[in-house]
């Protein structure tokens, strides 16, 4: 079953709805959301996307992202997929949007209006290894230096989301 994704305008107002794959051949800005897990110790859940993904795979990045379902909440949306991609769940907190538009392999683009979530837990991830092919904890600041000695490990929105990232995390921990 193909998935949609919710199309929006600069100020994240829908107007239409549109498949996903679509939206990233054609480039179309629509509406996602990220998902930043900690540990109580301030490292960062990361996860390793799989290798067979549409785009991306391999690739290390944040906890879990995707895209909202159609008259889906964002924070339900993200909250499903912490479940779905992770096995896990934990009180989620609304900490930044951010818009980004990034060339991934495969000719497709990545142009969405990401709304970023965080929560705090130390329960363990099981993962759905459809989606992830392995996970690891980092402090973030080591997770900042790597992107720069080796962004080629990592997404293009985890590269572009990380400075706003860190100035949350300040606000956290």
């Amino acid at each position: 079953m193909a998935e949609d994704v919710i199309l929006v305008d600069y100020n994240d107002n829908e107007i239409g709805i549109m498949p996903k794959m679509e939206a990233h051949i054609s480039g179309i800005l629509h509406r996602a959301f990220s998902v930043f897990i900690f540990n109580t110790k301030g490292d960062l859940l990361l996860q390793q996307r799989a290798l067979d993904k549409y785009h991306s795979g391999g690739k290390w990045t944040n906890t879990c992202c995707s895209h909202p379902r159609s008259g889906e909440e964002n924070i339900a949306a993200a909250n499903r997929r912490l479940l779905e991609e992770m096995g896990m769940s934990c009180d989620l907190i609304y900490g930044f949007n951010f818009l980004y538009k990034a060339n991934v392999e495969n000719g497709l683009i990545e142009h969405e209006f990401d709304h970023v979530y965080y929560g705090i837990t130390d329960d363990l991830p099981i993962i759905n290894v459809a989606e992830v092919a392995n996970y690891k904890y980092l402090n973030l600041y080591d997770l900042a230096e790597d992107l720069k000695t080796n962004p080629q490990q990592y997404t293009e929105w985890l590269k572009i989301a990380i400075d706003k990232v860190l100035t949350l995390y300040k606000t956290i921990f």
